[in-house]
């Protein structure tokens, strides 16, 4: 019988995991058959490291990994995946917003050939606020770096031993995990499910996170932030040849003097205000190549604890 593991990350999640696991103990728990829970403790400051050992108490199939501080969930989940055993795994966020029973689904589909199976979020109670700037990230996606991002967009996905070995070899700081396996390619599917709004606990899934998601996105997988600079320089030295025809035309037909000191500190701030923003994009990928050369462990773990007779 085929093994699943359920990948699990965790980031002040202590009110939250009982309720998930008995979730997943009523759901899908004893019809998945063997499966394995791999919770990974990423830098908690609260008591989910103690939660998490006292869950792996009552089940022997759970297995513990703590991190030596936060390195974010891309990592966690990378992480968790280099530990787990099944044939298959699947990411479970911890925050009760996704029903387990999509995990079913996933699983099935799995079993029927498919190495990829993205969990698509077919609607959502969240805020529309929330909502309309999540869309349009999936949407500047789709565009500028890979097609196949679901227009509702995935943060649980179940993928195939094989997939699991590829983003290992990938072994890539500051990117995107979702990004990684939509680019991986192999054979995919898609589950679809109502997302619910969080009702216990806080996010932690702050605006300075997802400004670095959009980075990472951008950085890792596309070159558009760079071609878009060069088109926005093509731009103004058409625009800058236009006006320096038009105020050579009015000197030497009309002879009104060249005037205009406002709207000429106007073009030069904004002028110098694009150069540091092409700057600052060619410093991001710039640093982004010295992060990979240095060939620091996008994690390090500092502690696993599971079953005694999977350690034999």
């Amino acid at each position: 019988m085929s093994k699943i593991s359920i990948v699990v990350p965790v980031y002040y999640n202590s009110d939250t995991l009982d309720m998930l696991y008995a979730d997943m103990k009523e759901k899908i728990l004893p019809v998945l058959g063997d499966y394995e829970i791999v919770f990974v403790d990423d830098g908690s400051g609260d008591n989910s490291w103690e939660v998490m050992n006292n869950i792996k108490a009552q089940d022997k199939n759970v297995v513990c990994v703590k991190l030596s501080r936060n390195f974010g969930e891309h990592a966690a989940l990378l992480a968790g995946l280099s530990v787990c055993t099944g044939d298959c795994a699947v990411t479970k966020q911890a925050d009760l917003q996704e029903d387990s029973a999509i995990i079913l689904e996933m699983y099935e589909s799995w079993k029927a050939g498919n190495k990829v199976v993205l969990a698509v979020r077919e609607d959502r109670d969240e805020s529309k606020i929330k909502v309309f700037f999540a869309n349009m990230y999936y949407a500047i996606v789709r565009k500028t770096i890979n097609k196949n991002m679901p227009k509702g967009g995935c943060d649980c996905y179940l993928i195939d031993r094989q997939v699991i070995e590829v983003l290992q070899l990938l072994d890539e700081k500051n990117s995107s995990l979702t990004l990684q396996v939509l680019w991986a390619g192999f054979k995919t599917d898609k589950v679809y499910f109502h997302r619910k709004n969080r009702e216990v606990g806080k996010s932690r899934w702050t605006l300075a996170k997802k400004f670095k998601l959009v980075l990472d996105s951008m950085m890792s997988f596309s070159f558009f932030p760079i071609k878009c600079m060069t088109w926005v320089g093509i731009v103004f030295d058409i625009l800058a040849l236009v006006l320096l025809v038009e105020v050579l035309i009015e000197k030497f037909t009309t002879g009104v003097p060249i005037a205009g000191w406002s709207s000429l500190m106007c073009v030069v701030l904004i002028s110098s205000g694009l150069i540091l923003s092409s700057l600052g994009v060619l410093g991001e990928y710039l640093w982004r190549t010295l992060d990979a050369s240095r060939t620091r462990p996008p994690f390090i773990i500092d502690e696993i604890v599971k079953d005694e007779e999977e350690n034999k």
